[in-house]
């Protein structure tokens, strides 16, 4: 559908056909944060270094609309539940395709834990959520994570590859998981998925050269780009940490060249 079509160039490079999203959604779950104690000045830097979208809920993407500066694509996060809950696994549905719409969001995100108690009601979410996106031509990324009791270590490839196939499986244009660790083990999983793949950015890294070797690695292995929030918004320049990931991501960059454009910067 053309307009699908002209929604996706919004989120990913036309070119490169790769993307570098970051995530700002964490308000919800863990509170204001920092890095997200204010949206519109984090939005306004990781715009400036050349992300191509940010991940918001409704009230952020309300609040923090800049209505200036270089685009920015928004994607409409569909899913949400707190670090206060019994069962924080239990994402539940708090918007609607119809919204993102109304809103003009360019995209529309949801969250799955596999493995989780509440497993079932995610994976109907994500078929009605995804429906939705077919009938109205509205792109679709999946977050999904394999998390619950008989999930040992949600990084192990067996797990993501098959995480990354329901995503795919499911009509998801964008899959986002965990990164395996290793080019050899992740492209497992873009070689199992039809679907363009990101990775998550997970906790905050100790160094700026384990997040670019991270990216670097993944995007050898066939990765579509990322999807990176706190190695981001953390960072104490996020304008230049995004620009150093566009590098790699966009431009081919070694990662050595990403940490010199890291570093040009202040």
């Amino acid at each position: 559908m053309i307009g699908k079509k002209i929604r996706l160039e919004r989120i990913m490079d036309r070119n490169t056909r790769r993307t570098v999203l970051v995530p700002m959604d964490h308000g919800v779950t863990v509170g204001p944060i920092p890095g997200l104690i204010q949206v519109p000045p984090t939005a306004n830097l990781i715009a400036e270094g050349g992300a191509n979208a940010a991940i918001v809920h409704r009230g952020a993407a309300m609040f923090g609309h800049r209505g200036y500066g270089k685009d920015l694509g928004l994607i409409l996060h569909l899913s949400a539940s707190t670090t206060l809950s019994p069962d924080s696994n239990r994402k539940v549905l708090v918007a609607t395709v119809e919204d993102a719409l109304q809103m003009g969001a360019d995209a529309v995100s949801i969250h799955v834990n596999l493995g989780a108690e509440d497993e079932a009601r995610m994976l109907r979410d994500f078929g009605t959520v995804s429906s939705a996106c077919q009938r109205w031509g509205m792109p679709l990324l999946a977050m999904i994570y394999t998390r619950g009791p008989k999930i040992r270590n949600e990084y192990d490839v067996k797990y993501v590859r098959h995480a990354a196939r329901v995503g795919a499986e499911m009509g998801a244009d964008i899959v986002k998981v965990p990164y395996t660790g290793s080019p050899e083990t992740f492209r497992e999983v873009t070689q199992g998925c039809a679907s363009s793949v990101v990775i998550a950015g997970g906790e905050k890294m100790a160094s700026d050269e384990e997040v670019l070797r991270m990216v670097h690695d993944a995007v050898a292995a066939g990765c579509a780009g990322v999807s990176i929030g706190r190695n981001v918004f953390q960072h104490r320049s996020p304008a230049s940490m995004v620009r150093a990931i566009v590098s790699i991501v966009h431009g081919g960059a070694t990662v050595r060249e990403a940490l010199g454009i890291l570093k040009a910067k202040p």
